[in-house]
C-alpha cells in the first residue's frame, strides 16, 4: 500500500514552498508530478481521518450489533464482462448497494443468515442464501434471459435507478440500443447518439464534439478508459472516434458531478471499453458505405485473462481514386481517409488484484496539393486492488496526445509551409472506495496531470531555400487535485452525497511570460515587459476548492425529488473564434494573463416512473454561472501569434433552462422524447456594448425523438427526429455604398443579434436479423438507413456578399453541409 508509506509533512510546509515560486526550480517534470502527488495523497489521508471521525459519530448506532461484510464481483456469465451498476440487496428490505465501474460490490450486514438478491435489467435476478459468520467473498455470474436483451430493454440499469439513485442530470445509453438507431451513412456513432439527449446540442453538421448546457466543446471531459480524448470526431465531426464494437458503457454527467471528476466546467462523458470475452472467441464486424470495422476478443487464459482489439478504416479514397484519375488528374494522388485502432488487455492476478492495459490510436488524413492530418493517441494502465472486504482501490496512469499537421508546398518555386501542434498529458490517479457500512460509501483520492502544450512548430521555406522558423514556445502546466466525498443514506427516504475536490494548477517554465498593460475595452492590450523562467519554475499558481452536493428524497417507490450543486474549475481553454470548432484549434493553459474558468451549477429535478417502471419521466431545471469565459477582441489574430494573450479577454456567462424527458424502457416499442427550453448568454467588457449577448451555442428550443420498434425476431424499425432553434449569428443591420460597392456594417455594435434558420431533420432505419447459424454460431444483420429523409437543407451558417452581377445589391447566402438525402446500407456480423 504505497500511500501509507508516505511521510506526513504539514501542508503548510508545502504551501510555503509553493508560494515562494522556487519549489519547482531545477526539477524534472516527472519529479514535479511525484512531489505534488506526494503531498496530495498525504493530505487525502488526513482528510480521510477527519471524515471518518464524523461518519463514525453519525453512524454510531449502527455498530451496536455485530456485523460482517459480503463482497465480490457481479459479472456476465456469457463473456465475463463486469456488470456496471448491478444491484445487490438484502431480500425484503431497502438495504443494498450497486456494483462500481469494475463490477465490485461490498455490503455490510448483521451476523447470521440472510438472502441476497442480485439484479440487472435483461438478466433474471439471482437469489443467494448466505450465513454471515465472518466476512465473505462472493462473486456472481448472471445469465441473460432467453429473449435477446436488445429486444426488450433500453438501458442496462435497474428498473428504478433513475428514482432511487443519487444521479441527477445523468444519461446512460446502452450500446445495443445505439446500434439500432439510424445514423449518417449507416455507421453507429456514440457522440451523435449523445446529441439526441436533453441539454446536449451541436452548432451544426460537420462540427466537432458537442455542447452541454451552453458550454463550449472544451468544457466536456471525454474519457476513454479514464484517458482524456481531446478531439472526439473523425471527418470534421461526421463520425466519432469510438468504435462501437469495443464500447461497453456510455455515461454522460451534466450536473451533480461527483468529486472524483474534475478539470472541465460542463460535463463528463465517461466511456468504458469492453474487457474482452474471457470465455470464448468472439468476432464482430461490419461492412458499410463509408468504412468497415472488425473486432476480435478472446481469452488468453480462460476466466483469468482476455483481450480485445478493434479497428476501422474508411475507403472513400480507394473508391474515388479511379474516378479522380480519369476525370481530375490533378487529384489522382489525393488522400482522404481515417482509421482507428482500439485495444485492451486484462489479467486477473488473484482474487485481490487485476490489471488493465488499454490504448487507442486514430488519425484523419487529407491531402490534395497540401498535407493535413490530425489524431488522438491514448494509453492507460490500471490496477484494481482489494485491501479487504470494505476497501477497493483503482490506480490509473495514462498518456494522451492530440496532434495535427498542416503543410503546403509549391513545386514550381520550392516554397513550403509546415505547421505542427499538439497537447500531451501524463497522469497518475489513485482512487479509493471505502464501504463504511450499508449507509455510507466513501470515495477519496488524488490526481496529478502534467501538460505539455505545443501551440505551433512552424517553418516557412522561401523560394531561395531559406528556412524561417516562426514557431511558438511550448507551455507547461501541472494540475493536481485531492478529493473526498460520502454517499450517506440518512433515512430510508433521504440520501445525501457531499464532498469536496480541491484543485491546484501551476503554470510552469521553461519559457517566457509576457505582461501587458490595461487598455480600453475590446482593444488589444499593449505589451509591457517579458520575464524568462527556468525549467520547472512556477510562473503562476492557482488553487480552487470545488464543493459538491447532491440530495435525493424518495417520495415513494415511483417518484423522487433531487437537488445538486457543484463547482468545477477548468485550467485549459480552447482558442477558436470560428462558428464551429475545427481540428486546427489550439489549447492554452491558464497563465499569468488567462484565469481558469470557474463554473457553479445548481440543478433540481422531479423523477417519476409509471406502469411498473415501463415509463421513466423527469423534469429538471438548472442554472449555471461561469466566470472567466474566454473571448476575443474584434479582429483578433489567433494564428501563430506569440502575443495571442493580448487579444484575449475574459467575461462571465450564464446558462439556464428546463429539460423534460419521457422514456419507454421495455416492450416492442421503446425510445424517448425530450424537450429543452434554455438560454445561454455572455457578458464581456467592451463587447456588445457591455451588455449580455447570446452565446453562439444558444438554442432556445430543442426537441429530440428516438423510437425503436421490434416487429419480430427478424425486423426492427427505428426513427430519429430533431428540431432545434437556429444558432445566433452577427448580421449587419445597415450598409454603406462607396463608389458603387456596398459595405455592410452593424450600427449598434451588438454581437449575435440575429439567428440562423431553425434546424430539423428526420432519419429512419430498418434492421433485418438473418437466421442464426447454430453450427457456426454466426449471427448477422443488414441495416438500411436514410439520413435527412425529407431532404432539408439546414443552414450551418449564413453570410452576406455583393451580387456578382450587380455589386450594389447585397444577398444572403445559406451554407449547408448536408443538403440532400443520404441513404446507406451496412452489413454486420458476429460469431
Amino acid at each position: 500500500m504505497l500511500i501509507f508509506a508516505c511521510r506526513q509533512l504539514p501542508f503548510t510546509d508545502y504551501a510555503e514552498r509553493f508560494n515562494n515560486g522556487n519549489y519547482f526550480s531545477n526539477k524534472s517534470f516527472l519529479h514535479l508530478s511525484h512531489n505534488f502527488l506526494h503531498v496530495t495523497i498525504v493530505n487525502t489521508i488526513l482528510m480521510k481521518k477527519w471524515f471518518f471521525m464524523v461518519l463514525f459519530a453519525l453512524s454510531f448506532a449502527g455498530f451496536s450489533q455485530e456485523k460482517f461484510t459480503v463482497s465480490g464481483y457481479v459479472k456476465d456469465g456469457k463473456n465475463g464482462e463486469a456488470l456496471i451498476g448491478a444491484t445487490v440487496s438484502k431480500k425484503g428490505t431497502t438495504i443494498g448497494t450497486s456494483a462500481n465501474e469494475y463490477g465490485f460490490y461490498s455490503l455490510t450486514l448483521p451476523k447470521g443468515a440472510d438472502t441476497l438478491v442480485f439484479s440487472y435489467v435483461g438478466y433474471p435476478s439471482v437469489t443467494q442464501a448466505i450465513d454471515l459468520q465472518g466476512n465473505l467473498t462472493l462473486t456472481i455470474e448472471m445469465k441473460e434471459e432467453g429473449k435477446e436483451l436488445e429486444e426488450v430493454v433500453v438501458s442496462s440499469e435497474r428498473e428504478d435507478k433513475n428514482v432511487k439513485s443519487m444521479e441527477i442530470s445523468v444519461a446512460k445509453l446502452d450500446i445495443k440500443q445505439i446500434q439500432k438507431m439510424p445514423a449518417l451513412f449507416g455507421e453507429v456513432d456514440v457522440v451523435k447518439s449523445i446529441q439526441l439527449l436533453p441539454g446536449v446540442t451541436t452548432v451544426g453538421e460537420g462540427a466537432s464534439g458537442f455542447n452541454v448546457r451552453g458550454g463550449n466543446i472544451d468544457q466536456n471531459l471525454v474519457l476513454l478508459d479514464e484517458a482524456p480524448v481531446y478531439n472526439s470526431s473523425h471527418l470534421f465531426g461526421f463520425f466519432s472516434v469510438f468504435n462501437p464494437d469495443a464500447v461497453k458503457d456510455v455515461k454522460l454527467i451534466k450536473a451533480g458531478i461527483p468529486a472524483q471528476y474534475g478539470g472541465r466546467a460542463s460535463s463528463i462523458l465517461d466511456i468504458r471499453m469492453k474487457e474482452g470475452n474471457n470465455k470464448k472467441l468472439e468476432v464482430n464486424g461490419g461492412i458499410g458505405t463509408i468504412f468497415s470495422r472488425l473486432s476480435i476478443e478472446a481469452p488468453i487464459i480462460k476466466n483469468k485473462a482476455s483481450f480485445i482489439i478493434a479497428g476501422r478504416r474508411s475507403y472513400i479514397d480507394v473508391l474515388a481514386k479511379p474516378i479522380l484519375k480519369q476525370r481530375m488528374p490533378s487529384l489522382k494522388d489525393a488522400k482522404f481517409y481515417f482509421y482507428d485502432l482500439t485495444a485492451k488487455l486484462n489479467y486477473i492476478i488473484n482474487d485481490k488484484n487485476t490489471i488493465f492495459v488499454s490504448g487507442y490510436m486514430g488519425r484523419d488524413v487529407f491531402g490534395a496539393g497540401f498535407k493535413f492530418n490530425w489524431g488522438n493517441t491514448t494509453a492507460s494502465l490500471r490496477w484494481n486492488h482489494i485491501f479487504n472486504t470494505k476497501m477497493f482501490m483503482n490506480l490509473t496512469t495514462f498518456y494522451s496526445n492530440y496532434d495535427y499537421e498542416l503543410g503546403f508546398s509549391d513545386d514550381g518555386t520550392g516554397q513550403k509551409f509546415e505547421w505542427r501542434s499538439n497537447i500531451i498529458n501524463y497522469s497518475l490517479k489513485p482512487d479509493f472506495i471505502y464501504y463504511l457500512n450499508s449507509r455510507n460509501t466513501i470515495r477519496f483520492g488524488a490526481q496529478a496531470i502534467m501538460f505539455n502544450f505545443s501551440p505551433g512548430r512552424a517553418v516557412v521555406t522561401t523560394k531561395e531555400g531559406n528556412n524561417i522558423d516562426i514557431s511558438l514556445n511550448n507551455k507547461y502546466g501541472l494540475e493536481s487535485a485531492i478529493y473526498i466525498d460520502n454517499e450517506q443514506k440518512v433515512t430510508e427516504k433521504f440520501t445525501v452525497q457531499y464532498g469536496i475536490r480541491w484543485s491546484f494548477f501551476n503554470y510552469l517554465g521553461a519559457g517566457t511570460a509576457y505582461s501587458y498593460r490595461d487598455t480600453i475595452p475590446n482593444e488589444s492590450k499593449p505589451f509591457d515587459h517579458e520575464t524568462t523562467y527556468k525549467n520547472g519554475q512556477t510562473i503562476k499558481q492557482y488553487n480552487n476548492p470545488e464543493p459538491r452536493l447532491s440530495l435525493n428524497y424518495v417520495i415513494n417507490d415511483k417518484s423522487s425529488v433531487k437537488l445538486s450543486y457543484n463547482r468545477n474549475a477548468q485550467y485549459l481553454h480552447i482558442v477558436s473564434n470560428t462558428a464551429a470548432s475545427t481540428p486546427l484549434d489550439v489549447y492554452t493553459p491558464a497563465t499569468n494573463n488567462i484565469k481558469p474558468l470557474i463554473a457553479d451549477q445548481v440543478a433540481m429535478g422531479y423523477f417519476r416512473n409509471f406502469r411498473d417502471n415501463m415509463f421513466e419521466t423527469s423534469a429538471e431545471v438548472y442554472y449555471k454561472y461561469m466566470q472567466n469565459q474566454l473571448d476575443y477582441v474584434d479582429n483578433a489574430d489567433l494564428l501563430l501569434n506569440k502575443h495571442l494573450e493580448a487579444d484575449l479577454i475574459q467575461g462571465i456567462g450564464r446558462a439556464y433552462g428546463l429539460e423534460l424527458y419521457v422514456k419507454k424502457r421495455t416492450g416492442k416499442l421503446n425510445g424517448w422524447v425530450s424537450y429543452t427550453l434554455s438560454k445561454t448568454e455572455r457578458k464581456v467588457r467592451g463587447i456588445s456594448n457591455g451588455d449580455w449577448f447570446l452565446s453562439k451555442y444558444d438554442r432556445t428550443h430543442n426537441v429530440n425523438t428516438v423510437l425503436i420498434y421490434d416487429l419480430n425476431k427478424r425486423f426492427s424499425f427505428s426513427a430519429n427526429f430533431v428540431y432545434m432553434t437556429g444558432t445566433p449569428a452577427t448580421f449587419p443591420n445597415a450598409k454603406l455604398e462607396i463608389q458603387g460597392y456596398v459595405i455592410p456594417y452593424n450600427t449598434d455594435n451588438k454581437r449575435n443579434n440575429y439567428r440562423n434558420t431553425s434546424y430539423n431533420r428526420l432519419d429512419v432505419g430498418v434492421t433485418y436479423n438473418f437466421k442464426k447459424n447454430e453450427t457456426r454460431r454466426w449471427k448477422s444483420t443488414l441495416v438500411l438507413s436514410v439520413y435527412n429523409v425529407y431532404n432539408r437543407r439546414n443552414a450551418f451558417s449564413i453570410y452576406f456578399r455583393n451580387n456578382p452581377d450587380n455589386p450594389v445589391n447585397t444577398e444572403a447566402v445559406r451554407y449547408s453541409v448536408i443538403g440532400t438525402i443520404v441513404p446507406a446500407l451496412t452489413y454486420n456480423f458476429k460469431f
